[in-house]
Parts: C-alpha cells; sequence; structure tokens
C-alpha cells in the first residue's frame, strides 16, 4: 500500500489540481478577450502571457537544463491568474448570472421553488 502523505503523492495532488484550475483559468480568460467589457490593458497582458512563452528572453535562459523550463511553468499559471483576478465581474460573473435560480430565460416554469417544468 502506497504511503498517501508521501513527498511525491502530495506533489501528484497539487500538480494535477493546478492543472484543473489552469485549465479553468485558461477558458474564463478566452471568454474574457473576446467580451466587449474586458479592459485593453488587461486584453494586451493576455497576449503577452504566450509571447513570453514562445520569447528567448526569460526569467531564466531556457538553455540551462531543467531549471530553464521550469521557470515557464510557474510563471505563466501565476500571470494567467493574476490577470484573471483583475477581471472586471461583469465579465467573470456571466455564465453564474445564466445559471441562477431567479433568472428564468431559456427556463420553464418554476414548481415548487425547486424544480423547472421543461
Amino acid at each position: 500500500m502506497k504511503n498517501p502523505f508521501s513527498p511525491l503523492a502530495l506533489l501528484g495532488r497539487f500538480t494535477i489540481g493546478r492543472f484543473f484550475i489552469f485549465r479553468k483559468e485558461l477558458m474564463i480568460l478566452w471568454k474574457a478577450f473576446r467580451h466587449a467589457e474586458t479592459p485593453f490593458y488587461l486584453k494586451a497582458a493576455m497576449l503577452l502571457v504566450p509571447l513570453y512563452l514562445v520569447s528567448p528572453i526569460d526569467i531564466i535562459p531556457d538553455f540551462i537544463p531543467f531549471l530553464g523550463i521550469m521557470d515557464d511553468f510557474v510563471v505563466v499559471p501565476l500571470l494567467m491568474s493574476w490577470i484573471v483576478s483583475r477581471l472586471p465581474l461583469d465579465v467573470t460573473a456571466q455564465r453564474a448570472y445564466a445559471h441562477a435560480p431567479g433568472n428564468r430565460r431559456g427556463y420553464g416554469q418554476t414548481i415548487d421553488g425547486q424544480g423547472r417544468r421543461l
């Protein structure tokens, strides 16, 4: 039986969890980039993140084995999280509004306050 508290197991859980957060933030940024109410400076920052990945100028140069690539794995998710945290609520809350209980757009009549008739 494997030890669930071993350093490798904890690192694996953190990495998988961070991957799902990264994927969610990537979709939020894609929708926010196309949204009209997203400020221009955030759209520019969204374009600079992939440019940082392909540019030869890095915090730690890519020709240094392991460390050159690892800084990209750390800096890019941090930049994406920072941009998502700066997005206006109008941009990020649009999906939550569409599925809110009080919003009847696209839904049937409310029955007993719990279910909906289709």
